[in-house]
């Protein structure tokens, strides 16, 4: 039922949902933060779009969700084991945090779109490095 009635509003937004749950369930501890990577890139680049066409709403939800994201990134990142890394991406976090913020505040979806490239080098970074 309750994907029924989100499909009545969003069949996109309803797929993705399904789509996530389905590659979450049984993903290990990498997988999941390439799933979070690829989540976050989506939000800010909606969240972008968002903003240039004046869904303050949808701007709002995505620049929320982008935040939760970068949040739990940075929650779960390991300073004994990562060291110098996790410090760093630390950092890469708090700074992404912050100009989201700012971005959210104006109504360009330039500062969202090099928020979101830059976190998508080091998601393609992540991912390679999971391949190797």
């Amino acid at each position: 039922m309750g994907y029924a009635s989100v499909l009545s509003r969003d069949p996109a937004q309803t797929y993705r949902q399904v789509d996530l749950a389905g590659r979450t369930a049984n993903a290990d501890g990498p997988a999941l933060v390439q799933l979070l990577y690829e989540e976050l890139c989506h939000a800010l680049r909606v969240a972008a779009w968002a903003a240039e066409n004046k869904k303050f709403a949808v701007k709002s939800e995505r620049v929320t969700r982008a935040t939760a994201i970068l949040f739990a990134l940075e929650a779960n990142l390991d300073f004994e084991k990562g060291g110098e890394v996790s410090t760093t991406l630390a950092r890469v976090y708090a700074g992404a945090r912050k100009q989201v913020i700012e971005a959210s505040l104006g109504h360009d979806g330039a500062q969202f779109r090099q928020v979101a490239d830059t976190l998508a080098e080091i998601a393609e970074a992540w991912r390679m490095a999971r391949a190797a």
